[in-house]
């Protein structure tokens, strides 16, 4: 595992047993071949599971489909790019939505990473609105 990348990498296949399993999502990451103990995976897998409710509220209003009807890859890409948009401010957003897409293109759906990265923006212009004001007008 290298870096926030490979923790969230990490952070996605943990959360996915976790929706197939209901086990302790933490000890999914701990058990992944790849894990490398890291504050930031700790951090992103026990806040994605202990705010799954408050993430939600915050997704689904956004969505085109009920949240349960989500791939489970869908649902953990946007559990992580929730988290990171509502409790990482420190983390630029365009950088929160590139690790989405990046997650999406390699586990997710042919174009479900499109589909991630418009529901993240729309949250990251609710959560963010003055971060995504001033790219805006830098491009």
């Amino acid at each position: 595992m290298k870096g926030k990348r490979g923790a969230r990498e990490v952070a996605l296949q943990a959360l996915y047993a976790w929706q197939l399993s209901g086990g302790d999502p933490l000890e999914e990451a701990r058990a992944n071949e790849h894990y490398e103990k890291s504050r930031f995976l700790e951090e992103l897998v026990g806040g994605v599971r202990q705010r799954a409710g408050e993430l939600e509220s915050l997704i689904a209003p956004h969505l085109d489909r009920e949240f349960a009807k989500l791939s489970p890859v869908e649902r953990a890409i946007l559990y992580i790019g929730a988290y990171e948009l509502a409790h990482h401010p420190q983390t630029p957003f365009k950088v929160v939505l590139n690790e989405a897409v990046e997650l999406g293109k390699s586990f997710g759906a042919s174009e479900g990473y499109r589909f991630v990265n418009g529901v993240l923006e729309k949250i990251a212009q609710a959560l963010r609105p003055d971060e995504v004001a001033r790219s805006r007008n830098l491009a």
